[in-house]
């Protein structure tokens, strides 16, 4: 999830991308019709121009890496570092015990 709000539902965004690819070949470039549909729903051409992109990506027509791939190496990548930051925390608790041990024995 983002951190900026959305300020369209999945819904719109789909129609948006749709409209564009339906009728990019009634322009005279596909940034003609991004600019079109935009003007029409409120956003702006850039935004639109991404969802574009990225509904590519994910149909396959385009290369890059499909959103569900992107979130699950991303929650991935959250896991690793929480697993790190444990296994630091559990080495360093295990050198503290171990030094505190070595020091009641030879009291």
């Amino acid at each position: 999830m983002s951190k900026t709000t959305n300020k369209f539902s999945p819904e719109v965004r789909e129609r948006a991308v749709r409209l564009v690819l339906e009728t990019e070949g009634q322009h005279a470039s596909r940034w003609q019709a991004v600019v079109s549909i935009a003007a029409k729903i409120g956003c702006t051409a850039q935004t639109l121009n991404e969802w574009v992109k990225k509904a590519e990506v994910d149909s396959g027509r385009r290369a890059g890496i499909p959103s569900d791939m992107a979130e699950k190496m991303k929650a991935l990548e959250r896991e690793n570092r929480e697993l790190r930051q444990a296994n630091e925390i559990l080495r360093k608790a295990s050198a503290y015990f171990a030094m505190a041990e070595l020091d009641r024995r030879s009291k």
